[in-house]
């Protein structure tokens, strides 16, 4: 589940959950739309086609996550904005702003590129002939709300309450609420649902204990309709290193596998367990002074910095907390990660 394998990537590094604070629609009262069914929106969200869009993605952080050694994690900022594009036919764009100028991920079909402006360094994964099992796409926030309400809609209480405004646009506000029986940190997430193309355009996650939401993402401004050919297209400007990897990622392993920084889940619903490995370390060069910057760093001793000492009977590690999740590294490196409390981490590594 490409949910699961960004959730792992985004937790191992200290951030955890996914996450959007409904906006505020602004002056006037909330839209008037034809009443829809909980089971009817569902339905509808699940079934329909991200359109061909543009606009500005804004985050809002408060989570209180932990300061990364040597690195700038956009999810650390307060706030954050970035850029998305998509051609509505698997062609995308994504614009991250970088201490020092953007990163851009650009997927035009049979490659996926990562521009660096800050260092002028490109990366070039090439498709293949499974592209969606070598590389993940170029992110897009409403699919990652569309995977999220099918991934837990049958472990929920599914509701509409009521509509308003996002980017301009009618929606219809949908919640999900935890079955008592569901181990989660998490006590409800709403989707704000575009009226007429039925696509996710916010999500709000809100954590046991507390009121306000925990982390937010959303549109703040959005165009649908066709977007410029020319966004989807990557030509390296001149004077710029293309490091093209000869050995991309093959098909992953069966699932309840891994291997190396492969990942796999336990469970289902909001307290899903995502499982994985930590990288290893990469030796140091024999010539030249030290390496700097988070690829050249120990991944485990980081972990050591920002995380709380913790054992169990899978042995002893490291814990990090938020109030809407919890990553877990053992001594050998595995990682555990999920919406839910120590616990349910602890159980997920000794099965």
């Amino acid at each position: 589940m490409k949910l699961a394998m960004a959730a792992l990537a985004v937790t191992a590094a200290g951030a955890i959950g996914l996450g959007v604070l409904t906006m505020p629609a602004g002056a006037g009262a909330d839209p008037s739309l034809p009443p829809v069914s909980a089971e009817d929106l569902v339905a509808s969200v699940l079934t329909a086609k991200v359109p061909a869009l543009g606009g500005t993605v804004t985050v809002h952080n408060a989570l209180g996550l932990p300061a990364l050694p040597g690195v700038a994690a956009p999810l650390a900022q307060p706030v954050t904005t970035f850029r998305v594009w998509s051609d509505g036919q698997g062609h995308g764009r994504l614009a991250l702003p970088s201490r020092n100028g953007e990163q851009v991920l650009i997927e035009d079909g049979t490659t996926l590129w990562r521009y660096d402006s800050s260092s002028r360094t490109a990366t070039a994964l090439e498709n293949g002939a499974t592209p969606a099992r070598q590389h993940p796409p170029v992110p897009d926030p409403a699919q990652a709300a569309q995977e999220l309400v099918g991934a837990v809609r049958k472990d929920s209480t599914v509701t509409v309450d009521g509509t308003g405004t996002v980017a301009g646009r009618p929606v219809y506000q949908l919640v999900l609420t935890p079955a008592p029986t569901e181990r989660t940190l998490l006590r409800e997430v709403r989707v704000a649902i575009d009226s007429a193309q039925r696509v996710p355009l916010q999500l709000t996650v809100l954590a046991n204990g507390s009121p306000d939401p925990a982390l937010q993402i959303g549109f703040s401004d959005l165009t649908v309709g066709a977007q410029d050919p020319a966004l989807f297209h990557f030509t390296p400007p001149a004077g710029v290193k293309v490091e093209r990897p000869k050995n991309a990622p093959k098909a992953g392993p069966p699932p309840g596998q891994h291997d190396g920084a492969m990942i796999h889940t336990q469970g289902e619903g909001w307290d899903t367990v995502v499982l994985g490995q930590l990288p290893p370390t990469q030796p140091p060069t024999q010539q030249g002074p030290p390496q700097q910057g988070p690829a050249h760093q120990d991944p485990l001793a980081m972990i050591q910095r920002i995380g709380r000492p913790t054992t169990g009977p899978w042995g002893h590690g490291w814990v990090m907390q938020t109030a809407v999740g919890t990553v877990l590294v053992t001594s050998d490196g595995r990682v555990a990660a999920g919406a839910v409390p120590q616990q349910v981490l602890d159980e997920a590594l000794t099965r």
